[in-house]
């Protein structure tokens, strides 16, 4: 697996198809209303809002993606880093940004390779 993540708008998705040599076609981009994660993809996009779909369930996403692990072996993930920034006032917007943070947390280690990506340019963390 690959993880990538970076900002919103920094071009993380671009820099994901260029470098891996894919298209749209492969990627499946989790929505914010939806629990569901289309594996069969090659690349996972916009997994923070699969987080915010569980975290108003009260589903815990880490678990969610600890149960489903195998299925992202060879698997691009992308995330938003939204834990910069102000502390969010909303209780279930601190709490989206706690779960998505324990989820790249996780990922990140089972992930062979994490990339930054800011202002389109990627930066191997691991």
């Amino acid at each position: 697996m690959i993880l990538i993540f970076g900002g919103a708008y920094q071009g993380k998705l671009e820099y994901a198809l260029s470098t891996y040599k894919l298209v749209e076609k492969d990627v499946y981009h989790c929505d914010m209303e939806s629990m569901v994660i289309n594996f069969d993809k090659k690349v996972i996009a916009d997994l923070e809002k699969f987080v915010l779909a569980c975290v108003k369930e009260g589903i815990n996403a880490k678990e969610c993606l600890e149960d489903n692990i195998e299925k992202l072996r060879g698997k691009i993930v992308i995330f938003d880093d939204i834990s910069q920034g102000v502390v969010p006032i909303d209780k279930t917007e601190r709490a989206w940004r706690e779960m998505t943070g324990r989820c790249m947390t996780y990922l990140g280690q089972q992930a062979e390779e994490v990339i930054r990506v800011f202002c389109g340019i990627g930066n191997k963390v691991k």
